[in-house]
């Protein structure tokens, strides 16, 4: 099922699925997507939802510099479906992203390249990740070329988490050596320079709706 996707302003919300059971939601770049550590933290996507949908719930996360769609759950009951259909890994998110460097794909018809290397926090410099052969959790990344024009010296990707650690993608990229465009964490200062943001979106969610269990697709443009 492909529903129809709306957007409507609701307290800076920007949402495309609203049913009794399940939100989709746009979060820009730069917000929270939920409630960090002190007072000057609060002001986050989750808390937005709640002014609105005072029954939404938290059911994943994406990085304060990424942008795109996060679900949230409306109960608890749906939570906890929701819960277990990303812990089952049934549900699918695509990224697109400019990476640096320009990559050419070595399999054919521009078919998937996985990436299989464990990451681990970087305790010394949170809330850096870093890739650990010993002590990492395993962690697989997707990626191939995405259609669209680049700067020079850059590519633009399409990437699939199989696993969902913090900082995932952005640390696979990094390790292959093409960190992403406008990475403050992970890139150089020149790559950094390159873009206002991160350039990083979450596109593309399916999952199985928390009530009747059918598969729902949701898409949203790249800004960049």
């Amino acid at each position: 099922m492909r529903p129809r996707a709306r957007e409507v302003n609701v307290s800076d919300v920007c949402w495309v699925h609203e049913d009794p059971h399940l939100l989709v939601l746009e979060k820009p770049a730069g917000l929270l997507a939920v409630p960090g550590k002190g007072p000057d933290k609060q002001d986050c996507l989750s808390t937005r939802a709640q002014t609105r949908w005072s029954d939404a719930l938290v059911v994943h996360r994406l990085d304060m510099a990424t942008s795109g769609l996060v679900v949230m759950a409306r109960g608890i009951e749906a939570q906890r479906n929701l819960s277990l259909a990303f812990e089952e890994r049934r549900v699918h998110k695509r990224y697109t992203a400019v990476v640096t460097g320009e990559l050419v794909n070595p399999q054919p018809d521009n078919g998937w390249n996985t990436i299989d290397l464990p990451l681990m926090a970087d305790w010394p410099n949170r809330p850096r990740q870093k890739v650990d052969h010993e002590h990492g959790k395993p962690s697989t990344s997707r990626w191939r070329i995405a259609p669209g024009n680049t700067a020079p010296g850059t590519t633009r990707l399409e990437l699939e988490p199989v696993t969902g650690r913090t900082h995932q993608l952005r640390v696979h990229l990094q390790a292959l050596g093409h960190p992403m465009v406008g990475d403050a964490l992970y890139a150089a200062p020149d790559a950094v320079s390159m873009a206002p943001r991160l350039l990083l979106h979450a596109h593309c969610l399916s999952l199985p709706h928390p009530f009747h269990g059918q598969t729902m697709e949701f898409h949203s443009p790249c800004p960049f």
